[in-house]
């Protein structure tokens, strides 16, 4: 009896102990606050994965409003061409001459005759030199006005004089002083865009809140650091507003500046096909300039986007 008992307790003993088995503990721990606690969940515990869905009702929000805004569009534009003796082309015939157009829009049968996609590429060339350098001048002029008071008052009414000048009155200036009619639009584009820009920049910089300062100043900081650390994170909104806008009448105006100034453009596009009483082929160019015009604007509110913490609302 007594060695079966030991024989029992060897074979306990000498048996290799199983692991044990961890259960995830299912009750809520309590918190010095009262309120359950509930524990972490496992490692090896797949987390589930979180799927975004558009709504019906939210898609049919976003696409039928735009839809219905271009039905009308097209409507009247239809009413007016059918019922009026004005020579405007029905949308159908539009788009047939949009399909033509677009077929080769790279065309080159002389300096005169060049294909539409040419014209637009040297519209948008025009822009942005002249765009280029009103942003090298403008943001760090805009920097300097709303940095020092001094030079704000010496600025404001040079600005409040020159700001409200149509941008085409400027091209005789620079037809004069360029004795070339393409230096002449990149003059009249550089000085439409500086205004937004200085304007925005200058506002930006006078709006940062006067104890971001006294912290730099009381840190010694150099005027470097300050333009670079407090200035410009702040700014940036401002400044990319007035970069929005100065590209909006910077396409604006290039159209009428080319009309005016000749040779190879949009604008002068327009033109020459007025001159050849081509009614279908202005209104193919006036859908034409409004895309560009929407693809800069978009593409530059996706750019502040990117570089604020704010949205950006067009």
């Amino acid at each position: 009896m007594v060695s079966a008992t030991l024989k029992t307790r060897l074979e306990a003993v000498d048996a290799p102990a199983q692991p044990a088995t961890l259960h995830p503990i299912k009750a809520s721990l309590p918190t010095c606050s009262g309120e359950e606690r509930h524990p972490p969940p496992r490692l090896d515990t797949p987390y589930p994965e979180r799927t975004y869905r558009v709504q019906p009702g939210e898609l049919v929000n976003r696409i039928v409003p735009p839809l219905l805004g271009l039905a009308l569009l097209v409507g009247l534009w239809y009413l007016v061409s059918v019922s009026s003796g004005s020579g405007i082309p029905t949308p159908l015939q539009t788009w047939q001459q949009a399909q033509a157009i677009f077929a080769d829009p790279f065309y080159q049968n002389g300096p005169n005759d060049q294909g539409i996609g040419w014209n637009v590429l040297m519209s948008l060339q025009r822009v942005g030199m002249g765009f280029g350098l009103a942003a090298l001048v403008g943001i760090p002029l805009g920097f300097a006005i709303g940095r020092f008071d001094f030079l704000g008052r010496m600025f404001n009414p040079i600005i409040s004089l020159l700001r409200p000048v149509s941008p085409l009155a400027w091209l005789p200036i620079g037809l004069l002083v360029f004795k070339g009619a393409n230096p002449a639009a990149i003059w009249t584009i550089f000085i439409c865009s500086i205004w937004p820009m200085v304007i925005n920049t200058a506002v930006g910089v006078q709006r940062v809140p006067q104890d971001y300062l006294n912290v730099a100043r009381v840190l010694d900081l150099s005027e470097w650091k300050v333009i670079t650390r407090i200035l410009l994170p702040a700014v940036l909104p401002y400044m990319l507003t007035g970069v929005r806008l100065a590209v909006g009448t910077a396409w604006l105006v290039i159209v009428a500046a080319e009309m005016l100034t000749g040779g190879v453009g949009i604008g002068f596009w327009v033109w020459d096909e007025w001159n050849n009483l081509n009614v279908t082929n202005i209104i193919v160019a006036i859908f034409v300039i409004g895309t560009v015009g929407l693809v800069l604007e978009q593409a530059l509110i996706k750019l502040a986007t990117a570089f604020t913490f704010e949205e950006v609302k067009s």
